[in-house]
């Protein structure tokens, strides 16, 4: 098949451009024409391969890393037209969506969409009237999605939503895969001893921890005050939080005025082929986010062998197993039960089999496949 695939990210480190770059992947390894349209990150329009890259400049001020096309481009355009994708699979509701709209009906091709982002989380971002924002967003999405065939969900808590949101649109429930060729990398003890006490990390500490970006919506700040209260009954736990974003200063004044900034690690931003390192440094991956529409960084701590700790979501049915791939929590009470649980070395070590055992279920080949 001819598969036109358009989306504002392609090259970035986050969940929809990893979702994105994994399905272009599957898809062309199953021996089909497949072309993405995305926006660049400069001013220039490019094309490498069969990716195309329409100039844009920055947004930051409304939400960081997000862009904007400064032209539409019509050579990339009728090129696309005369290519005559069999189908358009578009990834964002916003700028690329309209090239996968005005292909669709110069060509005729049906478009199929995948849900990546749960908008309600994000309204803070735009408007401080939350309950405005969210019925904003949810009529704009039912008319910006009205002309879609099909929508894809990546999990039932996504397809609850755009039940929700009124739209009639068929929908069929997909999870997102990752390659899990790079977390089948494992590092050395010495390495990650090594590793571990350059970070000021003692091989005995049971080291909690959280990858990803770090924003407001990912709710980070809960997860400190309730490490706050476990670590004061354990002197061996350690938290570290990779990734960056724009509120990591924020967190790191809460980390003083908490008294923990001995035992919290800021690592900042880290290389995509060193991901699976980080989690391999860790004993416990915690979260407390409820704006994921499917938390890759779940499935990536499951391929790493990482016991999950996350808040209560259902974004994480298939992902987390009670007491088999970990715990959930819904206060700081059962954040510290779950945790505690986990202490002991033997019962991680059974959990994270488990855990190695459940990612196979969400590997990029089997994503491409359905």
């Amino acid at each position: 098949m001819k598969i036109l695939i358009t989306s504002d990210v392609f090259v970035k480190i986050d969940g929809v451009s990893t979702s994105v770059k994994n399905l272009y992947d599957s898809l062309v390894q199953m021996g089909h024409d497949v072309r993405v349209l995305t926006l660049s990150s400069d001013y220039k329009n490019r094309k490498t391969d069969n990716i195309y890259f329409v100039k844009s400049a920055s947004l930051s001020i409304v939400y960081k890393g997000i862009r904007m096309p400064l032209s539409f481009n019509y050579s990339f355009y009728k090129e696309l037209v005369d290519w005559k994708p069999d189908v358009i699979h578009s990834q964002c509701e916003v700028f690329s969506y309209e090239y996968a709209l005005k292909v669709s009906k110069k060509t005729g091709a049906p478009i199929i969409h995948t849900y990546h982002t749960m908008y309600d989380e994000y309204v803070g971002y735009i408007t401080p009237f939350k309950r405005l924002g969210r019925w904003v967003i949810r009529k704009l999405t039912k008319t910006r999605l009205k002309k879609v065939e099909v929508i894809v969900a990546p999990t039932k808590k996504v397809a609850k939503a755009i039940h929700n949101y009124g739209l009639k649109n068929a929908v069929e429930i997909v999870p997102t895969g990752i390659s899990l060729e790079q977390h089948k990398i494992k590092i050395s003890p010495t390495k990650r001893n090594q590793l571990r006490k350059s970070l000021g990390v003692n091989d005995s500490d049971i080291l909690l921890i959280n990858l990803g970006r770090v924003a407001s919506e990912k709710n980070i700040q809960e997860l400190l005050n309730y490490f706050k209260n476990v670590s004061e009954t354990n002197s061996r736990l350690k938290f570290m939080i990779v990734g960056d974003g724009p509120y990591r200063k924020n967190l790191e004044k809460l980390t003083v005025l908490l008294g923990i900034e001995n035992k919290v690690v800021f690592v900042g931003m880290v290389k995509p082929s060193e991901v699976h390192i980080y989690y391999q440094l860790g004993d416990i991956f915690v979260s407390a986010s409820t704006s994921e529409t499917q938390g890759l960084t779940y499935v990536e701590a499951l391929a790493n062998g990482l016991p999950l700790v996350c808040k209560r979501d259902d974004c994480l049915e298939g992902v987390l197993i009670e007491g088999q791939t970990g715990y959930t929590f819904n206060s700081g009470f059962e954040f510290n039960l779950s945790v505690k649980k986990l202490l002991n070395k033997v019962d991680r070590d059974i959990i994270s089999k488990n855990c190695l055992k459940r990612s196979c279920a969400f590997d990029k080949k089997q994503f491409g496949s359905n």
